[in-house]
């Protein structure tokens, strides 16, 4: 509640529940949108949106953090907010695929600009070390609800009304967040000398190719891509051309995998204060290897069984749950202290990598070879990540030996979903910007993988 007695921060942390929630609606409407103009190739719609989005944030987010500080930032967050408005508001009108490319390019590049400026404002916001790691907790709980409840409201929503409006609701919040960020006193950022975005990537994949347990991160990245993509992508046509269910039942097949993603997170901090990350992140590559399994077996056998899908789907959301939540402890456990804003950058970029070549697969082979070749794609690409993260992560490599002392992981909700368990003092002058720098980097991570599973 201390947290939530800091005026600015509460202004901005609406704006952020308000602008997930929106998003959440406009992922489940584009997906419809992409059925209703393209009908069974609407997976190839969605791969090549969802491509576009990757390539944006691969190559905007980076350039943002690096040189956000020669900006006004506040005017620069509500400027974005703008245009992410008025590009959904846009969306309910286009008559042509090529349409949705155009906007959703717009809409992206303000995104990826939008998460590392915002990530970056809450260090200046929030000043106390323990408040910003319950900042940064507070945020991934608002991910990980949005989940689950963004479709729901999404599948009483449609039962009434037409998908398009979901853009309008979209729209709204965009306006509203944008209001609530206008309305926050937002210091501009303090200028700095920056190494540029691709200095820090490149040291970064460095060290990730030269750390066993950062190189099993890699891995089950592609695990964790290739069987999100099937959700992702793959579910708006799944639902309606295989099941013969409705534009309510996508939504409620959506909120199944958030449901998972829910679940995992309220069992993760017990969990995690009992078992090494490197188990439960070996256990989510068996769990999503599996359900990636039983989805193809399903569509190999035409089974039409929507409550078995719907399990699988809630298994594949759980899966990457217990993948994700920890990876952010594992980089802080992995490396130096002044080493950490590298690698978070870096995984920013390998995490995006994975999901760019599971992305087309998803969606442009399912078009043209139906589902079982597709799934059998990427269940291979998910078998090999789950089988190399044990061969390079070694059980005698424990990340946490190499945490600093005071960190601990899992200590309660927050810090597990939000991968920010056990952010230790590290003093006064150099020390303190190192840390923002590296929670900064941590929280634009967090986000932006949260923002892989959204069409929008």
């Amino acid at each position: 509640m201390g947290l939530f007695a800091i005026r600015d921060y509460r202004r901005l942390f609406s704006a952020q529940v308000i602008a997930l929630f929106g998003t959440g609606l406009a992922t489940v409407a584009l997906g419809l949108l992409a059925y209703d103009l393209a009908g069974a190739r609407a997976g190839a719609v969605l791969a090549t949106a969802l491509t576009i989005k990757m390539v944006a944030y691969v190559v905007v987010a980076p350039l943002a953090a690096a040189y956000v500080d020669r900006l006004p930032r506040r005017l620069f967050l509500t400027v974005l907010d703008v245009v992410r408005a008025l590009v959904v508001l846009a969306l309910p009108f286009v008559t042509e695929v090529w349409q949705i490319y155009v906007l959703i390019g717009v809409l992206q590049t303000a995104s990826a600009a939008f998460t590392p400026t915002f990530q970056a404002v809450i260090p200046d916001i929030v000043s106390e070390e323990a408040d910003y790691t319950r900042a940064l907790s507070a945020s991934q709980v608002a991910y990980t609800m949005e989940s689950l409840l963004s479709p729901v409201l999404a599948a009483v929503a449609l039962a009434v009304m037409s998908f398009n409006l979901l853009f309008l609701g979209t729209s709204l919040g965009f306006a509203v967040s944008a209001i609530l960020v206008l309305s926050t006193r937002i210091p501009n950022a303090r200028p700095s000398q920056h190494t540029s975005a691709l200095d820090r990537v490149v040291s970064g994949i460095r060290t990730f190719t030269a750390t066993p347990s950062l190189r099993a991160v890699m891995a089950l990245n592609l695990v964790v891509a290739a069987a999100g993509s099937i959700v992702v992508v793959n579910t708006v046509n799944y639902v309606r051309d295989v099941l013969g269910g409705t534009q309510s039942d996508v939504a409620w097949m959506l909120a199944a995998s958030g449901s998972g993603t829910l679940l995992a997170a309220l069992v993760l901090p017990r969990i995690l204060d009992r078992v090494a990350e490197r188990a439960v992140m070996l256990t989510g590559a068996v769990v999503l290897v599996v359900g990636v399994l039983v989805a193809l077996a399903t569509a190999a056998a035409s089974l039409v069984m929507p409550p078995l899908t719907a399990v699988t789907w809630l298994t594949i959301g759980a899966g990457m749950a217990l993948i994700v939540t920890p990876t952010g402890q594992v980089l802080r456990g992995s490396v130096e202290p002044d080493a950490i804003p590298e690698v978070f950058a870096a995984q920013f970029s390998l995490s995006h990598l994975a999901w760019l070549i599971t992305y087309p697969i998803a969606g442009w082979v399912a078009t043209n070879a139906g589902f079982t070749t597709t799934w059998t794609i990427l269940a291979v690409l998910a078998a090999i990540g789950a089988t190399a993260a044990p061969a390079l992560w070694t059980r005698e490599e424990k990340a946490s030996e190499a945490v600093p002392v005071g960190e601990t992981a899992g200590t309660s909700f927050g810090t597990s979903i939000g991968v920010t368990a056990g952010i230790a003092d590290r003093g006064r002058g150099a020390d303190v910007l190192v840390r923002t720098a590296a929670d900064t980097a941590e929280g634009t991570l967090a986000a932006c993988q949260c923002s892989c599973v959204h069409a929008v």
